[in-house]
């Protein structure tokens, strides 16, 4: 069974930190551009960070830049999203998946199989 599995998230203070990892099963990451995604309550899902399949290449939305790091480690099978100074509207469950990175913007969740989301991990910013 092929499958992207989201864990780190939880309940963290304004100014806190996380690191979201993605792991796969069944199947090789290396091969693969991956994306993190999110998605608030009530809103749409966005893209938030993309990395190429060797590394080399990162993209992030405007509103975490500077915030957030996405890192790849294939010989775990493993891609992370190192998130800092954390705001509350980071609040959202966040998914990852392969995708197609965008050239100077986030991934776009349309190119996304809808088959492919996973629950997600819950990241909680909060007083």
């Amino acid at each position: 069974q092929f499958a992207l599995v989201e864990s780190g998230g939880g309940l963290v203070q304004p100014g806190g930190s996380l690191r979201l990892s993605c792991v796969a099963s069944g199947f090789s990451l290396e091969p693969n551009a991956i994306g993190w995604f999110r998605q608030a309550p009530g809103k749409e899902r966005e893209g938030v960070s993309c990395i190429s399949r060797s590394g080399s290449s990162t993209t992030y939305a405007d509103s975490v830049k500077g915030r957030f790091t996405i890192s790849r480690d294939n010989a775990r099978n493993t891609v992370y999203l190192q998130m800092n100074t954390l705001k509350p509207e980071d609040t959202a469950n966040y998914y990852c998946a392969t995708t197609v990175c965008i050239a100077g913007g986030p991934p776009d969740p349309r190119h996304v199989p809808f088959e492919s989301w996973g629950q997600g991990t819950q990241v909680t910013v909060s007083s």
